[in-house]
């Protein structure tokens, strides 16, 4: 893991150099040269099985890494055309509709490249014998994995990466057959120019709370894209569960995590979620956090915010109990009739509404909407799905409620991979699921705005404002 620390810091400091050009050229009204985005589908991608070691899989819709049976997975790419230095490029590949798995694979550059889709087997299988580019954690059903393999393609040529597995719980990838699912190869070149900054304006003395949630996976770089967001932002920082793939254990914190939101841990409250209890007790979670998380045993506490009063809740309610009449849904009703603010704001990890794919609605944690909404609270934010939505204020029973509804986030685009939608739930009102990004909450003395903040380079953005109840 200590080349992910190696690549932060040297995309550190190309990043501050080219900063440094850019305002030179601003300064000199030197033209400035123009980057280009190249996207490139595989020639060929196959895998093979050691079970049948005569058979050919190179028109299979999918492809697949995993140990029992053995299986590995090839894909070949042809880059032509380019005409400056390669900047970055990123293999993309999508996990199918039941692909999910607790390890996405292992995946290396390849010297051979003659292979060919139609004839390789088992048998007469390529070796998997480069750089190691990634080594995935968990993967989702119908999420799109980023793998950085800048390091690989470095003009035009052929290119070949190799997968494989030590897991016997295997991950299955939409090949070129399935269509618009078709794996990527997404290669900038040449150098952006500078946007003219946008003045920011001054602090209103308001607090803020910002963040996400499924956020840190050493095999993909969202997690560093939406942290250098943080750098910018000011306030509380909330990391709303599945902070550190894919177990949650010291290890994930020190190797995934610290190095990109860790950076803001003294002003990180965060909240529990399902991947952090892969770790017995989250113990990686509450050593790593510490005090900051609450009582390890609960994983649910409370502070305030100016004029807000700020909940942070464990919603796996199978731990740690949702009901009602549970110690966690009694606590909850006690504080929120204690505080003395005017406002109220609620996060944890498992939404209770949502149109994602590979999570549904969870009523589980029904008491405790159910005990925000009769204590007049403004905002729910939740994660789990890998994407971002937006709900009109609803009830607790999932109406309209325009007069005293509680507006729920699911702000699940933290860093890991992004998944997509399933069945349109009513009254969601927005939704993205290509854009990892943080949700900015700017919290006013009886109002609140709300701010889809995406990661640099993409336009996606969501905003609002509503008054406190």
């Amino acid at each position: 893991m200590g080349t992910r620390h190696i690549r932060r810091a040297s995309t550190a400091t190309a990043a501050a150099a080219t900063t440094t050009a850019a305002v030179a050229a601003l300064l000199t009204n030197a033209p400035t040269a123009t980057a280009a985005t190249t996207t490139v589908n595989p020639t060929a991608d196959t895998y093979v099985q050691d079970t049948t070691p005569t058979t050919n899989y190179g028109t299979s819709s999918e492809f697949t890494v995993d140990n029992s049976p053995v299986r590995q997975s090839f894909l070949k790419f042809n880059v032509s055309g380019l005409t400056e230095a390669v900047t970055s490029a990123k293999l993309r590949i999508r996990v199918t509709g039941s692909g999910n798995s607790s390890n996405g694979g292992t995946w290396k550059s390849m010297t051979d490249t003659t292979w060919s889709e139609t004839g390789v087997t088992w048998n007469n299988k390529p070796a998997i014998d480069g750089a190691t580019v990634a080594s995935l954690g968990s993967v989702a059903n119908n999420e799109w994995v980023e793998i950085d393999v800048t390091s690989a393609v470095t003009g035009n040529g052929t290119f070949s990466f190799g997968g494989s597995s030590t897991s016997t719980n295997g991950a299955y990838y939409d090949s070129r057959e399935s269509g618009a699912d078709a794996p990527q190869l997404v290669i900038n070149t040449g150098t952006a120019p500078s946007p003219t900054p946008t003045p920011t304006p001054p602090p209103s003395g308001d607090p803020v709370l910002v963040g996400a949630g499924d956020i840190a996976n050493c095999g993909v770089g969202g997690d560093e894209a939406t942290a250098n967001l943080l750098d910018g932002i000011t306030g509380t920082v909330m990391a709303i569960g599945d902070t550190a793939y894919p177990d949650g254990t010291s290890s994930d914190f020190t190797n995934c995590y610290q190095p990109s939101w860790g950076r803001h841990k003294a002003r990180t409250r965060p909240a529990t979620g399902n991947h952090e209890y892969h770790t017995a007790g989250a113990s990686g979670y509450f050593n790593y956090f510490g005090s900051s998380a609450g009582d390890p045993n609960k994983g649910y506490y409370s502070f305030d915010l100016g004029n807000w009063h700020v909940v942070a809740l464990n919603s796996n309610c199978s731990i740690v109990s949702c009901s009602a009449g549970s110690a966690q849904e009694q606590w909850l009703r006690n504080d929120l009739s204690a505080s003395t603010k005017p406002c109220t704001v609620a996060y944890w990890h498992h939404p209770r509404y949502t149109s994602g794919a590979s999570h549904g609605p969870n009523t589980e944690v029904q008491p405790l909407y159910q005990a925000l909404y009769d204590n007049n609270a403004e905002l729910v934010v939740t994660g789990h799905n890998h994407n971002y939505e937006r709900f009109a204020p609803m009830n607790a029973t999932g109406g309209l409620d325009n007069t005293r509804g509680i507006r729920q986030f699911v702000a699940g685009m933290g860093g890991t991979g992004l998944g997509g939608f399933g069945t349109i739930q009513p009254n969601s009102q927005v939704r993205n699921s290509s854009t990892w990004g943080v949700l900015k909450l700017s919290l006013h003395s009886g109002s609140y705005d709300w701010q889809f903040v995406p990661e640099a380079g993409k336009t996606f953005t969501d905003s609002g404002t509503n008054t406190c109840h």
